[in-house]
């Protein structure tokens, strides 16, 4: 069974556990970790069950520690993966941009996670810690499946499993790794490449299609906003001059977007998505700002020079933000502790979360969910952090219960997918020309 130590915090209004995950040779708690049937085969009904789930589990912590990577399509066939992917996309391309979880009951309990980057066997702890989704356990996932480490794909395909096993009970939003730019960089494109082989083109651009469909934010019982990178700004155009000509004849305007200024739910909600690497200038700059955008100390809105896309915001903003829609919480996640080192005034992440603003109407907390990260580390030194989820519960869901806890060990022995040891550490200077801009 899992050991557990209390850890104390600095703030009475929030609690927080530190968990030790257990090695599958000191666990007897279920048979989750014992070989299934190769290969998966989809459900003749089309409809997912938790068995079903439970042997996927098994099955792709099984093949990661047991078979080669291009071994993956003999227990993972494309045909199954096809179907996982249609039947997910049509749900998710269906969701709003910011998704209202309003039918939080008495007994009812909400996780949040946090950026997990591919990292299987710390999210198979994660969810079975936490307690799988249930009609009383909902899950939010903040974004960020895949990238940096080494088992994104089967990270996404096991959380799409849930999404349509649950779709009322299991949200997941877009993080900014869910992006052509950055799925080609940081590996997960290299790792499709490497699995699937000569259909991996099909797998990768079937992947990219269904990113394209994740939702952007969430509000949850009415009283915390999450979202990957944060707050956003307003997009308000004014048209030129109406030029002179005759009655009917067609006008071309040319809008200008007016300064900084913080944007609304509103605005949110009618931001065009469905782009495969977000905006990073002209008149539809919400979803980049959603994902890329970072907190800071000093007030007010700028432009992110640091990653040369979305914002920065100070505590003023999150007080506007949370006051002006009645919330209390604002859950983002988007930086580790490779970028929390470089951040002057901001705590690091080596608990898996940190709370970044304390102002009069709530807080502002960021959430990390990959412990030990990242998984392939060019120096020696490691910055060994927690991850950790954060549980919401009744009556008001406003209340953060931190849960931070170790990564499993020893990972299975594995090359990166991607030249870790030359790419940059916190997704800074981004080669902008290659994310190309979307009218």
């Amino acid at each position: 069974m899992l050991s557990q130590s209390e850890s104390s915090t600095s703030n009475s209004s929030n609690s927080s556990q530190t968990l030790k995950p257990t090695t599958d040779e000191d666990s007897s708690e279920d048979n989750l970790t014992t070989p299934s049937p190769i290969p998966i085969s989809w459900p003749p009904s089309g409809k997912l069950t938790l068995d079903w789930i439970q042997v996927l589990i098994s099955t792709f912590d099984c093949s990661s520690r047991n078979i080669a990577p291009s071994s993956l399509p003999s227990v993972f066939p494309v045909s199954v993966f096809d179907s996982l992917l249609l039947s997910a996309s049509r749900i998710l391309h269906k969701e709003p941009n910011c998704i209202r979880i309003d039918d939080c009951g008495e007994d009812s309990s909400v996780v949040v996670v946090g950026d997990v980057h591919g990292q299987l066997h710390d999210v198979i702890f994660l969810l079975r810690d936490a307690g799988f989704p249930s009609e009383n356990r909902f899950f939010v996932f903040n974004g960020d499946y895949v990238d940096r480490g080494a088992w994104g794909l089967e990270t996404f395909l096991l959380l799409l499993a849930w999404k349509v096993f649950m779709p009322h009970r299991v949200f997941l939003l877009r993080g900014n790794h869910e992006s052509k730019y950055c799925t080609s960089v940081y590996g997960f494109e290299g790792e499709v490449m490497a699995k699937y082989g000569e259909q991996g083109k099909h797998v990768y651009r079937k992947c990219l299609g269904c990113f394209e469909g994740l939702p952007l934010a969430s509000i949850i019982a009415g009283r915390v906003y999450t979202a990957h990178g944060g707050l956003f700004r307003s997009i308000t155009v004014t048209p030129s001059k109406r030029p002179k000509g005759k009655r009917g004849r067609k006008i071309s305007l040319n809008p200008v977007v007016n300064s900084l200024s913080l944007g609304s739910l509103e605005e949110l909600s009618k931001a065009r998505r469905s782009v495969l690497d977000p905006p990073w200038e002209g008149s539809n700059l919400i979803p980049g700002d959603v994902l890329w955008s970072d907190p800071s100390m000093s007030p007010g809105l700028s432009p992110n020079e640091e990653r040369g896309i979305g914002l920065l915001w100070g505590p003023d903003c999150t007080e506007e933000f949370l006051k002006k829609y009645h919330l209390k919480l604002i859950i983002r996640s988007h930086e580790g502790p490779d970028a929390r080192e470089k951040r002057s005034g901001l705590s690091g992440m080596k608990e898996g979360y940190t709370i970044d603003h304390v102002v009069e109407s709530g807080k502002l907390i960021t959430l990390f969910s990959a412990p030990d990260y990242p998984q392939f580390q060019a120096t020696e030194e490691r910055y060994n952090n927690k991850g950790a989820y954060i549980v919401l519960e009744p009556p008001d869901f406003d209340t953060p219960v931190f849960r931070s806890f170790e990564a499993i060990t020893p990972r299975p022995q594995v090359n990166s997918y991607y030249d870790y040891k030359n790419a940059i550490d916190s997704d800074e200077e981004l080669d902008l020309p290659s994310m190309v801009p979307t009218p």
